[in-house]
């Protein structure tokens, strides 16, 4: 055995080595100086040297001893001396890159992952401090242009199944296996421990006698004296694959898809793959070690990526599904970005495989170009990828569905890291009426346009009536015969569209045609509207505003753009001392001057969306809309802002409607338990409404004389009680109004002598509530997780729509030692 582990331990050194020319080969001069200069500085602490501390920050790599040249290149970039003596211990075990680098799957663009490997010698003090160096080490990094992440990862991990939160690139309880699985057949090691699940045959017999656990064996070859432990790192075996596991790390490619749909789509028919033959797939981590084992390195087929290529190409062959097939190769060809078509003076290994795999696969010259120029696709092409992607991952996810059902899979990921998950999938692919659909901006750099054509279609026309958008002058042969980019039937979201999927830029001309009174002036006013008020490139929605009910963030209320006075309204005199002009009741006959209103928003899960209202009452019908999507304990969106395009009044307008929905604004959210009795008057159109502000949201009522109004009041209708409890014995907390939401399922529990009292808020904020329950609460949570998550019922995916992905929330009533009630989500207490 001595002979067989030497030999495993010089095909370790002799892969290193290949993965290090591989990793480095016509790559950028930063990335080969922060990928060699790496070890050094995590192994070394020095005030010269970056990712410095003024602490004991823990340093020093076992078996590491950087070569002569990084010593050189470290004297001459840093001005630093190498100690005569070190005078502390190793406390970092091991480093290692993985996922793509050294593979086929590494472009000039992509980022480095390190695993910093460490075992149990670390305080959590010492393991803070070196986070921080770190965290200092990335940004020097970052400085060079070089996206870097170093994850402290402890050697128990995976043994005692611990996990960090989601966000970020770590998966959190997505997965947890199959992360080491990706790390074992990726691992690419740069300094320390080598890794000992290598040595460890998968039959686990040692000197001819089979034991009976991974952990034998590992014992077995430390009395035989074949390794010595401390000389080795190890992370584990490969056991107890889960169904559930398979589940959840396809949620998680789903949401990696979002920012990196390339990448994501590969590894999501890889999951696909390996559920396909469950439980009998034998993963790609184990046929990287049999060829360490046998010595058998140096050919193509250990790249992890064009492992995983291969194993997803027999899979789809099997399936005869072509058309994913043909996908996958393309978007792995997209991610190496090696532009085959153009002549390049340096050939690196991937352009010669690239070569091969291309020829073997039969791809034409035109094919190449046109993916080439991905850069300069047009919205048709960014679209029409955007949308195959898509339904890749769907019909994935399906497959993976009916996976889990048969295999009678439930949900091990947590609540917290599921509502996360399942909420960025549902601000990026959730199709809705009111909704701006945004084409991946990684597809196209480049996606604006010279001219932008918006046409107007009536009732009585054979297309449908609404508005459409053509990406040429208003000329009919520009326009007869060509397909439209988009169509809505509201004006404000077609042009949305095209703001926020950057088809404008500064120099596009727009043209605007509705068949009759055109004022294209409005057109070019509301796109420089947006373009001030609303920024494109925003971070991406953070994990506390993700696990929470979405909250509106940016407000645009657009009046009267497309609707204005027509001839039945009073005669506006200009004259008017304009402090005076009531412009929701204008004139004798009492007439509004907004006669539609538009409220354009982002909200904190980064959704854009579009809502419309037209006719005399639009203002009490917008702001009901607008308050009943405010929780009261929201916080106040971050900006508000009126674009008033009105022919008459503009700047009255505006300031009316500024006061107007301040206040309405102020009283949703400052309604409380001690100050409940709210109600606004409002007269609009000759009309007299009131706005009542009750527990759940806002209704509007009309009364036609005072006894009506009064007797309402009296009749508790705005003193907050639930108006849809059927049974109103039933008492509700009145802390629950705080994050009572409509869009979304929300689950309450609060303790009770007898067990705990459970309350239901549905999408429409109708209360069901069950007394004296005595089942488990982490076993509902669960259960109704699995239900959401693995119901066919809640897919309408098609080829214009897509998957519900919204799942419930959930929150623990806890007793205060003073009496009151406190609102956590039920996780905090879990």
């Amino acid at each position: 055995m001595q002979e067989y582990v030497a030999q495993v331990r010089h095909t370790l050194a002799e892969l290193a080595l290949v993965k290090q020319k591989r990793a480095l080969d016509a790559m950028p001069t930063a990335f080969q100086q922060v990928f060699l200069l790496l070890p050094t500085l995590i192994h070394f602490h020095h005030p010269a040297l970056p990712g410095y501390l003024p602490d004991n920050v823990p340093c020093g790599i076992s078996f590491y001893q950087p070569d002569i040249d990084i010593l050189s290149q470290l004297k001459a970039q840093f001005v630093f001396e190498l100690p005569e003596y070190l005078d502390h211990e190793s406390k970092i075990s091991a480093l290692y890159s993985m996922g793509s680098t050294s593979s086929l799957g590494q472009s000039v663009d992509s980022d480095l992952d390190i695993w910093v490997c460490i075992e149990q010698n670390l305080s959590s003090k010492e393991r803070e401090l070196l986070q921080q160096k770190c965290t200092l080490i990335e940004q020097w990094a970052m400085s060079l242009g070089v996206q870097l992440t170093l994850f402290i990862v402890n050697v128990d991990r995976f043994r005692e199944k611990h996990h960090e939160c989601l966000m970020g690139e770590n998966c959190g309880s997505a997965q947890h296996m199959l992360l080491l699985e990706e790390f074992y057949r990726s691992a690419n090691h740069l300094a320390g421990k080598l890794l000992l699940w290598f040595v460890i045959p998968d039959d686990l017999i040692i000197n001819g006698q089979q034991y009976a656990s991974y952990d034998d064996c590992v014992l077995a070859l430390v009395l035989i004296g074949a390794i010595k432990r401390d000389e080795w790192i190890d992370f584990g075996s490969l056991i107890d694959l889960s169904a559930e596991e398979y589940f959840g790390a396809s949620l998680w490619q789903l949401y990696k898809s979002v920012d990196s749909p390339f990448k994501a789509v590969l590894k999501t028919l890889l999951l696909e793959a390996y559920s396909w033959k469950y439980p009998d797939n034998k993963m790609i981590a184990y046929q990287v070690k049999q060829a360490i084992q046998q010595n058998k390195i140096q050919h193509y087929y250990l790249d992890s990526y064009y492992m995983m290529l291969e194993r997803v190409t027999e899979y789809l062959n099997a399936m005869g599904d072509n058309q994913r097939l043909h996908l996958v190769r393309s978007c792995l060809y997209l991610k190496v970005n090696e532009k085959l078509s153009v002549h390049s003076s340096q050939t690196s290994w991937r352009r010669i495989l690239l070569n091969e795999l291309i020829v073997k696969w039969g791809w034409s010259k035109q094919e190449l170009e046109n993916l080439d120029s991905c850069d300069t696709w047009e919205i048709e092409q960014a679209r029409q990828v955007h949308d195959v992607i898509l339904q890749t991952m769907m019909t994935g996810y399906r497959h993976l569905l009916s996976f889990g059902r048969r295999n009678n899979v439930e949900s091990l990921i947590s609540p917290k890291d599921l509502a996360i998950l399942t909420r960025k999938l549902y601000a990026a692919y959730e199709v809705l009426p009111g909704k701006v659909t945004i084409i991946n901006s990684n597809i196209s750099s480049d996606l604006s346009e010279p001219y932008l054509t918006f046409i107007h279609v009536k009732n009585d026309r054979v297309n449908r009536p609404g508005w459409y958008v053509y990406k040429h002058k208003p000329t009919l042969d520009s326009i007869v015969g060509h397909q439209y980019l988009e169509y809505s039937h509201s004006l404000v979201k077609l042009v949305a569209w095209c703001y926020f999927n950057r088809l404008i830029s500064d120099t596009t001309q727009f043209y605007y045609r509705d068949g009759d009174n055109h004022d294209p002036e409005k057109l070019n006013q509301l796109v420089a509207d947006l373009q001030s008020y609303f920024c494109i490139d925003i971070p991406s929605a953070n994990e506390d505003d993700l696990y929470g009910p979405c909250e509106i963030r940016h407000l645009a209320i657009i009046v009267n753009l497309k609707e204005d006075l027509n001839g039945d309204a009073p005669l506006i005199n200009t004259k008017d001392v304009l402090s005076q002009a009531d412009i929701f009741n204008y004139g004798e006959e009492e007439y509004s001057l907004i006669q539609s209103i538009n409220l354009l928003y982002r909200n904190s899960w980064n959704e854009i969306r579009v809502l419309h209202f037209s006719g005399a009452l639009c203002v009490l019908d917008a702001i009901k809309t607008l308050l009943n999507r405010m929780h009261k304990d929201a916080d106040s969106p971050h900006a508000i802002k009126i674009f008033c395009y009105s022919q008459y009044l503009p700047n009255e307008i505006t300031t009316q409607m500024q006061q107007l929905i301040d206040r309405c604004i102020d009283l949703r959210l400052t309604t409380t338990q001690n100050n409940l009795e709210h109600f606004m008057p409002l007269r609009i159109n000759g009309s007299s409404w009131y706005l009542f502000f009750e527990r759940f949201g806002v209704s509007v009522h009309q009364f036609d004389n005072s006894i009506d109004f009064y007797g309402a009041v009296s009749n508790s209708k705005i003193q907050g009680r639930a108006l849809n409890i059927q049974d109103e014995s039933n008492e509700l907390p009145s802390e629950i109004d705080s994050v009572a939401c409509e869009g979304i399922i929300q689950f309450f529990f609060e303790d009770t002598d007898a067990g705990f009292d459970l309350y239901i808020l549905n999408e429409n904020n109708q209360i069901e509530i069950y007394h004296n329950c005595n089942s488990s609460k982490q076993n509902m949570v669960k259960d109704v997780n699995s239900f959401y998550a693995l119901s066919d019922d809640r897919f309408t995916f098609a080829a214009s729509s897509s998957v519900n992905f919204n799942l419930p929330q959930f929150y623990q009533i806890l007793h205060e030692d003073d009496g009151s009630r406190k609102i956590v989500h039920f996780d905090e207490i879990t």
